[in-house]
């Protein structure tokens, strides 16, 4: 049985493909640890794209929570802290603006050797931390939805319309 009823998605950068691959399996082992088998996967160039694919998937009406997977690997400009910075703000903004948890499970690392032991090669799985948050966090949402102390209370959390 699963720990919340609805869909799951995952937006993933494909930047550094290998990376990808490897929090993605992360993220579907424990979207299916918790009982979803069926997650929805969208590919974007990279993290910066992340944003905009959450946002689609949030505003489809159609998914419990979103984990935002990718990598960001500092290189000689300054692009990566744009990036990085952008990056996690956009994917803040979507689940404050819809209501639909989503999670940061960006990579923002200095090296290709560190993104390998945060994507389930030693220190942590990022992929797997992004699909539990967005998990709990759906259910917190739908136990909150459940036990709303009021129609003011619910309109407030849940954006306008009467308590039902």
């Amino acid at each position: 049985m699963s720990d919340h009823a609805g869909a799951f998605a995952i937006a993933v950068a494909r930047f550094y493909e290998d990376l990808a691959e490897r929090l993605l399996a992360g993220a579907r082992a424990a979207f299916a640890e918790h009982g979803h088998h069926e997650v929805e996967v969208f590919d974007v160039p990279g993290a910066y794209e992340l944003p905009l694919a959450a946002s689609y998937a949030a505003h489809a009406g159609r998914y419990a929570g979103v984990a935002c997977l990718g990598a960001v690997i500092r290189g000689d400009t300054d692009h990566y802290e744009f990036v990085c910075q952008q990056a996690a703000a956009g994917v803040m903004r979507v689940q404050l603006d819809t209501g639909v948890p989503c999670a940061f499970g960006v990579l923002t690392c200095e090296t290709m050797e560190q993104a390998l032991q945060r994507s389930g090669g030693g220190k942590r799985d990022q992929g797997r931390n992004a699909a539990e948050a967005v998990v709990r966090m759906a259910a917190l949402r739908a136990g909150v939805r459940e036990h709303a102390i009021g129609p003011g209370a619910r309109a407030a959390v849940f954006g306008g319309g009467e308590h039902r």
